[in-house]
């Protein structure tokens, strides 16, 4: 089983490259993002592997970093993402992008994934939000009024603060990630108006 190959760039094409490799061209697949950040034609390059086996044919998909295949391999755990989903996916969104849209259930950000409906969306924040805390930057305060929110248990005047500043036009991940902020910074006890005030000034940092 290939896990990384190191060589020089032979050529691309849409969505793979093929690398030299003491004379043997590989060709990989690859997501846009990990196109974009390899080299020119003849340069060296490193790519970290993840190799598909099926009865007519052996697939290799190349990846810039380990975590990027790691993420490769835990989308495809989800109902209804292969390879060629899981490979838009991280097209689209970076992996710390992807596991902070996970964590904050925003799943208008995944959605934005060309050929990723709302279904899809739904089932890979449903079935890998207890997956994502390992990978995600996010202050613990965030993540928990964020599932709060989604679960209907968070406190009034988050609540209400959140609903305000989704109707001023921000998505309800970020509302939710500015009004946690707030909160934290201005204590137990803080009325809705004063976690509106400091959310939009979070905003607008």
């Amino acid at each position: 089983m290939i896990g990384k190959l190191k060589g020089v760039i032979d050529s691309y094409g849409e969505d793979y490259v093929i690398v030299d490799v003491h004379g043997v061209g590989y060709q990989v697949h690859c997501s846009a993002r990990t196109l974009q950040s390899l080299p020119a034609a003849g340069e060296p390059a490193t790519l970290s592997i993840e190799t598909h086996v099926r009865e007519d044919q052996i697939r290799l998909f190349g990846f810039a970093s380990d975590l990027e295949r790691e993420w490769f391999r835990l989308l495809q755990t989800v109902q209804g993402v292969g390879a060629k989903v899981a490979l838009a996916v991280l097209s689209t969104l970076r992996p710390s992008e992807l596991a902070n849209a996970i964590t904050l259930r925003d799943k208008a950000a995944i959605s934005r994934t060309p050929g990723v409906g709302a279904k899809v969306a739904e089932r890979i924040v449903t079935e890998l939000k207890d997956k994502t805390p390992a990978f995600t930057d996010l202050d613990p305060a965030v993540v928990r009024l964020s599932a709060d929110m989604d679960e209907g248990r968070a406190p009034g005047p988050s609540r209400d603060a959140v609903s305000a500043l989704v109707n001023l036009g921000y998505g309800q991940p970020q509302a939710a990630a500015a009004i946690a902020t707030a909160a934290r910074d201005a204590g137990e006890g803080a009325d809705t108006a004063k976690l509106i005030r400091l959310g939009l000034k979070e905003l607008s940092k």
